[in-house]
């Protein structure tokens, strides 16, 4: 083999192998980057906090509520939303050890990237992009169309007539309004990282005082009956009345409708290299974020369905309606100025995301590297931000996006799974690009720990091994990945206990224990292996059963969508796929380092070589200068 053969086998360029091509996609971050981020650091706790309740305390609080209680659980949607919300707080918990972990912008992007490896890592950001512009594109087309409805509808009957768009799938005008909208927006987020968190900060208090005063409010008007109204005054297609109409069943469905109401606390996590103290303050937002979103959900829900029954709910506009019906107007106005003030900092929070996992992306030279040049005078990625929004600006304006909410859910539910698996891997891996640790006789930590016994024996830690070695990780990652996949089985066996709760028989009882057991025996096997010793500011307790009850529940949720949103999902994948094979794999960082180090031993062999017998005995030979030519081209 010549050393070109050499070369181009140890970085997978051009003689490929299946060993160098999977080497060469799970390629991992070194998990303490030493390189000084660009970005300013300005966020403080409270910016995080803010951010986190402005981007997902939008529209939702102003709609989910009726929605869920008139269609799916009546008064017990105050039961689905705790559900929702302890489903979400085991996801947050994940993103909070996360960030106290890895500090970086990029969410789910960097730790999958950390933890897994570049291939993985690339679909997951690339998921993210997909996930923040399309929220961020319904939320202000969502906002066009509300103030154009409180006007009375002269935007879209001036548009509707003068520039209609005769095409399936696509709006029926342009949205100049939410285009325009759209620009301003990237653009106080483009200027600076601290001045788009004070309007967003405005936006979300100015939020949470509305909310205040509907439930306040509210307690004026409510009757407790509303909670315990007789099967006999309900009208038909109803439930069966009293606090849960709909049964078990539809708290469970509505569970899973409220839970996309707490989607979007994730966009703490991309603002990490811009926080003052991450290690603490992004634990500290997500989790206090969490909680008062939940807080608000939950008191918003009970007075809305005991001031008014639940079957006379509004679905569109649920606050607005029973305010209405009790004649208070003043409080009518109140709540629609509020749901504005919500949309706004809910677009906010969407689109404040969307440029710094492109930053990040392109910062690692995975998409294109103009798309992460910084601005000398706003310290921000000022180009990424105004591409970034201006293609979120033409989804808004063009495009009908009723068939696109899905998508962002799958993103999302994807990288709230990636996450919780990443903390798995990460809290039991022995991690071999830190310094190793020398104890002893001079033998890294765990090295003599590996010893050859019994399979089971080595699978359930029967040992007692303590120190975590690249053999108790890689039974680690196998489980994780082995619970994700009967995840999607044992998703499938829950499906006939949500739908036909009434009709389940004893065998669909002896399916679901048979079920659960392997589910059982893999956390089992993962709680028995050694755990890493790195001491963090915040972890998740009760590891793996939070992180595997989350990826539960996430996986469940991803397998009730339907089926076209799953085809869309595999274009929008199959264009990520062209790029990082034409471009990203090619200008990773990653592979520059590589280059850079094997050049260096080369430049060793080949000294070494010299002075032990001259030029000539080295294995190179003649052609190392086209070899280092090579790697620093």
């Amino acid at each position: 083999m010549t050393a070109m053969e050499e070369f181009a086998e140890y970085y997978g360029m051009p003689s490929w192998s299946v060993t160098n091509a999977f080497r060469v996609l799970t390629r991992k971050k070194p998990l303490e980057d030493s390189n000084e981020s660009k970005l300013a650091k300005v966020l403080s706790a409270f910016d995080l906090t803010a951010l986190g309740i402005g981007s997902t305390l939008g529209v939702g609080v102003y709609v989910l509520a009726g929605e869920v209680s008139k269609q799916y659980a009546g008064p017990a949607v105050v039961v689905s939303f705790l559900i929702a919300a302890i489903a979400s707080i085991f996801a947050g918990l994940c993103y909070a050890e996360f960030g106290a972990r890895v500090p970086k912008a990029g969410s789910a992007y960097i730790y999958s990237y950390v933890t897994i490896g570049e291939f993985i890592a690339f679909l997951i950001g690339w998921n993210l992009i997909l996930e923040y512009a399309i929220g961020s594109a319904s939320v202000v087309k969502g906002l066009s169309t509300y103030l154009d409805q409180l006007c009375g509808n002269p935007m879209s009957s001036f548009l509707g007539t003068h520039m209609p768009i005769n095409i399936d799938g696509m709006g029926a005008y342009p949205d100049l309004f939410a285009f325009v909208v759209t620009i301003l927006f990237s653009l106080a987020i483009a200027v600076g990282a601290k001045e788009s968190t004070r309007v967003n900060n405005v936006f979300t208090m100015l939020n949470l005082g509305v909310v205040l005063f509907v439930i306040i409010a509210g307690l004026f008007k409510v009757n407790r009956s509303n909670w315990s109204i007789p099967k006999s005054e309900v009208p038909e297609g109803y439930g069966d009345g009293g606090f849960m109409p709909y049964g078990v069943s539809g708290i469970i469905k509505g569970a899973a409708v409220c839970f996309y109401g707490f989607i979007g606390f994730d966009c703490i996590a991309t603002a990490g290299e811009e926080a003052k103290n991450p290690k603490k303050s992004i634990p500290f937002a997500v989790i206090v974020s969490l909680a008062m979103i939940f807080l608000a959900y939950f008191g918003v829900s009970t007075v809305l369905t005991m001031m008014l029954p639940y079957f006379e709910q509004d679905e569109k506009a649920p606050l607005p309606h029973v305010f209405r019906i009790n004649g208070w107007h003043v409080a009518e106005y109140v709540v629609s100025i509020g749901a504005m003030f919500g949309l706004c900092s809910s677009m906010m929070g969407a689109m404040f995301p969307l440029p710094r996992i492109v930053f990040a992306m392109s910062n690692d030279g995975l998409l294109f590297k103009f798309l992460g040049d910084i601005s000398d005078k706003y310290k921000t990625p000022f180009k990424g931000t105004m591409i970034t929004g201006l293609l979120t600006g033409i989804l808004a304006a063009v495009f009908n996006l009723s068939q696109l909410v899905n998508m962002m859910s799958i993103g999302t539910l994807l990288a709230y799974s990636m996450v919780a698996s990443c903390v798995l891997m990460l809290r039991y891996e022995v991690d071999d690009r830190r310094e190793s640790r020398i104890v002893g006789n001079g033998r890294a930590m765990g090295q003599d720990q590996d010893q050859p016994c019994a399979l089971w024996r080595r699978v359930f830690n029967l040992n007692g091994q303590t120190v975590p070695t690249k053999q108790t990780s890689r039974i680690v990652t196998y489980s994780v990945t082995l619970f994700s996949l009967w995840c999607m089985v044992f998703s499938q066996i829950l499906t006939k206990f949500e739908e036909d709760l009434a009709n389940v028989s004893s065998f669909d009882g002896i399916k679901l224990v048979l079920g659960t057991i392997p589910l059982v025996v893999l956390l089992l096997i993962i709680s028995r292996q050694p755990t890493s010793g790195v001491k963090l500011s915040f972890k998740v307790p009760l590891v793996p059963w939070l992180p595997g009850i989350s990826i539960l529940i996430n996986i469940y949720l991803m397998i009730k969508l339907d089926i076209l949103t799953w085809v869309r999902f595999s274009i929008w994948i199959a264009i990520g796929l062209a790029i990082f094979l034409s471009y990203g794999i090619r200008h990773s960082r990653l592979r520059q380092r590589e280059q850079r180090n094997n050049s260096m031993a080369i430049m060793r062999d080949c000294s070494n070589s010299a002075l032990l017998g001259g030029q000539e005995n080295s294995k190179y030979g003649n052609e190392v200068p086209l070899i280092l030519m090579h790697s620093t081209s």
